[in-house]
């Protein structure tokens, strides 16, 4: 049985019948619409999704930098004003 991600769900047919009630009425928070009791797909507020892609960008920024770190060669000493130009 898959799991339900969300506090808050919605048929396909109320999903039809009225979104912004839906989204309304979960907040900021995500909505599972589910189709014959099963999650089909997530509403998701901007602002969550703001969030989710904040948090995406960061993890890969993380990857990078371990990678960076991981780099024997010598490094490279550089004022930040010498970036910032």
């Amino acid at each position: 049985m898959q799991p339900i991600l969300a506090n808050y769900t919605a048929s396909i047919t109320e999903l039809k019948k009225s979104p912004t009630q839906l989204l309304k009425d979960a907040g900021d928070e995500a909505v599972a619409i589910l189709n014959h009791n099963v999650a089909s797909a997530y509403l998701v507020p901007s602002s969550l999704y703001e969030k989710m892609m904040e948090i995406v960008d960061d993890y890969y920024l993380k990857q990078e930098v371990e990678e960076a770190l991981k780099d024997t060669s010598k490094p490279i000493r550089v004022e930040l004003d010498e970036l910032l130009s």
